[in-house]
């Protein structure tokens, strides 16, 4: 039997080739259409969602900042960090601290055969006006933040400068006694306070933004860095008057902090105040001290229920005794103190310079808690227990807290 081979006719095989090619026209209709939708799709996902969704299919991970615990981003896993934007929002609540002082005039004196020009003392006394610190606004109607040893001249006047150069004068002056903190009251209403952060959230490698007068000269100078350090303790120098200050559980921050930046207010990625600029190193670049804007806000919080700064007082000058210490000293860990001052609570139960405070309240004191913050939350006049090392032994004391020297 013959096998039969039958072919398409002529007709077919145009029917067949039109089939494939609008087949193939289709299928690349198809592709330039998901194409154009995926660009068009990822930019407005990206623009309105800030998701990229080629980047999600593909594997592909954008590295972004992990924020820090403190900063409230919602449905946001990114964070961009703005610092002109933050420094231009910020600097419309920080101002500058400016006094007003008599200064004895040098009147230029011509004399030798060169001509050189002298400076002598003429006796005549002009009032001289100089910018020394820093301040941020925590209120509408006129309190400020800055540093006690900014304004710790009693005699002086002082006066508070904003961005827009307007000047106000100081009324009253609200001075710390346990730290180097004051709160400054001018004349006026709706001011633009700063949002207070939360500095027992704060981690060291965050970034910061310190704002001030950078050396009493350059008003509303901004520097950026990171938290270097938490829980130092350092001994500042004051100002006008020189006294020596004694700060405990301080941030250390590397942006830069010069004279004139005291009082002035270091911020979170997001605009929070989490430290008040207090101090810098005398013998190293890039380290500056803030103290943590939790002990401002207690301060805060006392001075609006009371109308001043009246807080209980211990009345010791300490320094911490770290765990290692301790153990290469075979003592126990805790506030080492330095000095007890006359007619305070410490003294009426004999401390002594020497003894190791090792409990407050039932609370231990370790190099990671902070002495002063736990006497600050109580109250005058509230008994506590503590427990402290004297001479090899072990004591136990009931005292009653003071007010504030």
């Amino acid at each position: 039997m013959s096998e039969e081979h039958t072919f398409p006719s002529q007709s077919g095989k145009e029917r067949l080739i039109k089939a494939i090619q609008i087949k193939y026209l289709l299928l690349g209709l198809s592709l330039s259409v998901l194409i154009i939708f995926s660009f068009f799709f990822g930019a407005f996902a990206d623009r309105v969602f800030v998701l990229k969704p080629l980047d999600f299919l593909t594997g592909k991970r954008q590295l972004t900042l992990n924020p820090g615990p403190n900063q409230n981003l919602t449905g946001n896993s990114s964070l961009s960090i703005d610092v002109a934007t933050v420094a231009e929002k910020a600097s419309e609540s920080v101002v500058t601290v400016s006094v007003k002082k008599q200064q004895r005039v040098l009147d230029p004196v011509t004399s030798g055969i060169f001509g050189f020009a002298l400076g002598m003392p003429t006796g005549e006394i002009k009032e001289v006006q100089q910018d020394i610190g820093t301040g941020f606004v925590v209120s509408q109607d006129g309190l400020i933040v800055t540093n006690k040893h900014v304004v710790e001249d009693s005699e002086a006047q002082f006066l508070v400068i904003d961005k827009n150069d307007k000047e106000y004068q100081v009324v009253n002056i609200y001075r710390d006694p346990v730290n180097d903190l004051a709160i400054i009251k001018i004349e006026a209403a709706n001011l633009a306070p700063l949002a207070l952060g939360n500095s027992d959230k704060i981690r060291v490698g965050e970034s910061v933004i310190a704002i001030g007068t950078a050396l009493g000269e350059f008003r509303h100078t901004v520097t950026t860095g990171v938290i270097s350090g938490l829980g130092r303790g350092v001994q500042a120098v004051g100002g006008q008057g020189g006294t020596i200050e004694s700060l405990d559980n301080v941030i250390q921050t590397d942006a830069a902090i010069n004279p004139g930046n005291s009082g002035g207010p270091l911020l979170n990625s997001n605009g929070q105040v989490i430290g008040v600029n207090a101090a810098i190193s005398a013998n190293a670049e890039n380290i500056g001290f803030a103290i943590p804007i939790n002990i401002v806000a207690t301060s805060i919080d006392n001075f609006n229920q009371t109308g001043q700064f009246d807080r209980a007082f211990f009345g010791v000058k300490y320094q911490m005794i770290s765990q290692q210490a301790a153990l290469v000293n075979e003592v126990p860990e805790g506030a080492y103190i330095l000095e007890v001052v006359v007619d305070s609570s410490a003294e009426s139960i004999g401390l002594q310079p020497g003894d190791i405070l090792t409990k407050f309240d039932g609370e231990d004191i370790k190099a990671d808690a902070n002495l002063a913050q736990m006497i600050n939350q109580r109250k005058i006049g509230q008994e506590v227990k503590i427990e402290y090392w004297s001479n090899g032994e072990k004591k136990e004391a009931q005292i009653r807290l003071q007010g504030g020297k």
